[in-house]
């Protein structure tokens, strides 16, 4: 049984919807939760590795040193082109491995949107999010590194998911995240929700709206890459 690997930073960014989909494709699945094992990281090899989201930035490594190892670790798996999936702060630490870089300040996006997809997103598993509002949930943003391929865009944010071959992919937006859930997001990120004015019955809301189709998108997009891995 292939084995996959969920970095975990925060207890309820998790990897939701997409869960039962590596699980049905074979996959042996478990967590690292990063506060709890920082010196596991290092030491994964597993055969799909997933590392997830948490509002910590990217590059902020003297205040959370667990960042540089999770980075290098990245950065091995990106070059030896071993299976990665990076989310958020995931794809940030992503992007920085493979020699993009992080920008800060004045690209806060909190709540469900669509995505733009470009030419090359249209023919990635991404296809099946077209249409579909996404959660984004960053204040801090990646640039898509020089040997990959960007796949996605909003209106301010010119880089929101980026792949280099099959096997390694970086998505800015929650595709994760379970609309059911949203309450748990809510709550743990209510200080960051206040500091920038968004109301949280409004993303709430969204989520009733959007969840359903938002989860079928996911998990197709889901199957799509691991089908092609």
């Amino acid at each position: 049984m292939p084995t996959a690997i969920a970095l975990r930073h925060v207890h309820f960014e998790d990897l939701g919807v997409i869960e039962p989909v590596l699980r049905d494709a074979g996959y042996g699945l478990r967590y690292v939760d990063v506060a709890d094992h920082p010196e596991e990281i290092a030491r994964l090899d597993p055969d799909l590795l997933v590392t997830l989201g948490a509002p910590v930035g990217a590059d902020d490594v003297v205040r959370y040193p667990w960042l540089t190892a999770e980075s290098e670790l990245l950065r091995r798996r990106a070059d030896a082109g071993a299976p990665v999936l990076g989310i958020c702060l995931g794809a940030q630490l992503l992007a920085l491995a493979m020699g993009g870089h992080l920008v800060s300040g004045g690209s806060t996006e909190i709540g469900y949107a669509p995505i733009e997809l470009t030419e090359s997103g249209q023919e990635s598993p991404l296809r099946h999010l077209e249409g579909v509002p996404v959660l984004h949930w960053h204040g801090d943003r990646f640039t898509t590194p020089p040997d990959a391929v960007r796949l996605a865009a909003t209106r301010i944010d010119p880089d929101q998911a980026f792949s280099q071959g099959p096997t390694v992919l970086g998505l800015q937006f929650h595709v994760e995240a379970d609309p059911g859930h949203i309450e748990r997001w809510l709550i743990g990120h209510a200080h960051e929700m206040a500091s920038v004015g968004v109301d949280p019955d409004r993303v709430r809301q969204d989520a009733l709206l959007h969840g359903e189709r938002l989860t079928a998108a996911a998990r197709a997009m889901a199957r799509d890459w691991l089908a092609g891995l």
